[in-house]
């Protein structure tokens, strides 16, 4: 009996989220994946480039909570990769709650907490832009700035490159 009125219940909320997004009409959810690529790192040590003595990618995914035109929630998940010297390993997984605020034109400004299993935390700011749209989805381009302390390690502020698709 519990496991009919769970499926119901599933079945129920579906639709009413298909429904909402059918007549265009907010709370809107979306999904996204990307790929980011830090470029430099600054901290109290000299600045570290990525690709001078390893390559380092991420792979930021997440959800979006479309409130309106003007705001939205997102969390995202960025696992971590690491090459260096012949070796690859996940090297760090970040989780990042934030707000979104949106601009016309697909600009968005985005401002998220992050926290990380390497033990270190921050925040990072994004600069957001839709490149272009079809029917089913949403190519954007950003321009993430991490700045990150703890974990016994000097603060470090960076610059990242990031694509993504939002479905």
């Amino acid at each position: 009996m519990k496991f009919k009125i769970y499926v119901i219940s599933c079945f129920l909320f579906t639709n009413v989220l298909v429904h909402a997004q059918k007549a265009n009409e907010y709370p809107k959810v979306a999904a996204y994946f990307s790929v980011v690529h830090p470029i430099v790192t600054l901290s109290s040590n000299l600045p570290t480039y990525n690709f001078d003595h390893s390559y380092t990618v991420g792979f930021p995914m997440g959800i979006n909570l479309i409130k309106s035109d003007k705001l939205a929630y997102s969390i995202e998940i960025v696992p971590t990769l690491n090459a260096s010297k012949g070796v690859t390993k996940t090297s760090n997984l970040s989780i990042q709650p934030g707000l979104i605020f949106r601009y016309p034109n697909g600009f968005n400004f985005l401002t998220r907490l992050a926290f990380e299993t390497s033990g270190r935390y921050g925040t990072v700011f994004v600069f957001n832009k839709v490149l272009f749209k079809t029917k089913m989805n949403s190519y954007w381009m950003s321009v993430p700035i991490p700045a990150r302390f703890g974990n016994n390690a000097p603060a470090s502020v960076g610059i990242g490159l990031q694509l993504g698709v939002t479905f």
